[in-house]
C-alpha cells in the first residue's frame, strides 16, 4: 500500500491547502493513506482526520518539529505534550528525538540534506542516532538532494520514507512510502517502520497523472 507520509494543509499556517483538497487529490492520484504533520502541533491535524473518515480515505497524523539541526517528523505522540520545551523552533535535535522515543513514537529526519540555513542536518545525519527512518523521498527536494538520502539511509542500514511535503493540491503525492505490510492506524505504521517494511519512492500513480494531463 501507498501512503505519502509527509503533508500540510493550511492548519501549518504557511499555505492556504484546504484539507477537503488534499484528501480528494490523494484518492484521485490512488494513495492509500495520507499521514498530517503540521509544523510544530500534532493537535492542529485533528479536523483533517475527520474529513479522511467523511471522504473515504485513511488519515495518519504525526507533527513536524523544528529542531537547531533540521526538521524531524514524529510519529506516535497522542497530543502537543511531547513538546516540554516551551517554544517551537532550535529545539535539541537529540532532546526531541531520546523524548519521542520514551512517549514510544519514532523520529525520521525530514529532507535531511535540503539547505536551509544553520540549522541544516546535512552530514550531520550519519552521526544521529535513535532515529527509525531516513525520509529519502521529499517531493519538494531537489532530486540531488533525495538522491544523497538515499545514500545515507544505505549506508545507515534504516528503512526510508517517502512523502511530498506539500503545501498546494498540485504537490500532494510526488513522493510516497510503500508500506509491504499493511497499515490500519498509527501503532501499524510504526510496527512497519520498525520492521523494515517499507520504501520511501516517486509514486508511481503521481508520474501517470502528469504524463496524461
Amino acid at each position: 500500500m501507498w501512503i505519502d507520509c509527509h503533508c500540510h494543509t493550511k492548519h501549518s499556517y504557511d499555505n492556504w491547502l484546504e484539507p477537503v483538497d488534499l484528501i480528494r487529490r490523494a484518492k484521485a492520484l490512488g494513495l492509500d493513506a495520507v499521514c498530517i504533520t503540521e509544523h510544530y502541533s500534532y493537535e492542529a491535524s485533528e479536523p483533517v482526520e475527520q474529513v479522511g473518515r467523511d471522504e473515504g480515505l485513511l488519515v495518519l497524523r504525526g507533527v513536524e518539529v523544528a529542531t537547531d539541526r533540521g526538521h524531524m517528523l514524529a510519529y506516535g505522540v497522542e497530543d502537543d505534550g511531547w513538546n516540554i520545551w516551551g517554544r517551537n523552533n532550535y529545539l535539541p535535535i537529540n532532546e526531541v528525538v531520546e523524548h519521542i522515543n520514551g512517549l514510544g513514537g519514532i523520529c525520521v529526519p525530514a529532507h535531511p540534506f535540503r539547505e536551509i540555513g544553520l540549522s541544516s542536518l546535512l552530514e550531520g545525519l550519519l552521526d544521529l542516532s535513535g532515529i527509525a527512518a531516513v525520509e529519502t523521498h521529499n517531493g519538494g527536494n531537489l532530486d540531488s538532494d533525495n538522491g544523497l538520502a538515499i545514500s545515507a539511509a544505505a549506508h545507515m542500514r534504516l528503512p526510508s520514507l517517502g512523502g511530498s511535503d506539500c503545501h498546494k493540491t498540485e504537490a500532494v503525492g510526488r513522493c510516497a512510502t510503500e508500506f509491504l505490510q499493511p497499515v490500519t492506524d498509527m501503532k501499524s505504521f510504526i510496527a512497519a517502520v520498525r520492521a523494515g517494511a517499507c520504501r520511501g519512492r516517486y509514486f508511481p500513480g503521481y508520474m501517470q497523472a502528469a504524463l496524461a494531463a
